[in-house]
């Protein structure tokens, strides 16, 4: 298969999204493969942060990043994005020559926004500690 066109960078809520949206037209009844992938990912995707965001929060984590002027990549926003870290050294796992390019309270800073624009995990970790 050859997919032409545009190349653009998805994130995980997107691809959720679209394969929800394929599976419920069920155009992919026929082939068995596809549905297996799709199937799979969508099982994957519901135990990620994806699973809590929305179209405004994106929003509004991209227009904070980018008012705060942490000159990221698209890929490294991205990656914030799909992996909503929450501590410092998750985020210098995800951003490129990070102790270089950032200080300690930029760090603080792109925390912040994280987790004032961006829903929490809801890990399963997380939801046993709340019913405890």
């Amino acid at each position: 298969m050859e997919i032409v066109g545009n190349e653009r960078l998805l994130s995980n809520f997107e691809v959720l999204s679209i394969l929800r949206e394929i599976k419920s037209k069920k155009r992919i009844k026929d082939q068995k493969n596809v549905a297996t992938i799709a199937y799979e990912t969508c099982k994957y995707l519901e135990e990620t942060p994806c699973v809590r965001q929305s179209e405004q929060c994106i929003v509004n984590y991209l227009n904070a990043i980018k008012a705060k002027a942490f000159r990221l990549t698209k890929a490294e926003k991205l990656q914030i994005l799909n992996q909503r870290p929450s501590t410092q050294l998750e985020i210098q796992l995800l951003i490129e020559e990070c102790e270089e390019r950032f200080s300690e309270q930029a760090l603080n800073e792109m925390l912040a926004v994280v987790e004032s624009t961006l829903p929490e995990n809801g890990d399963k970790e997380q939801e046993d500690n709340d019913n405890e």
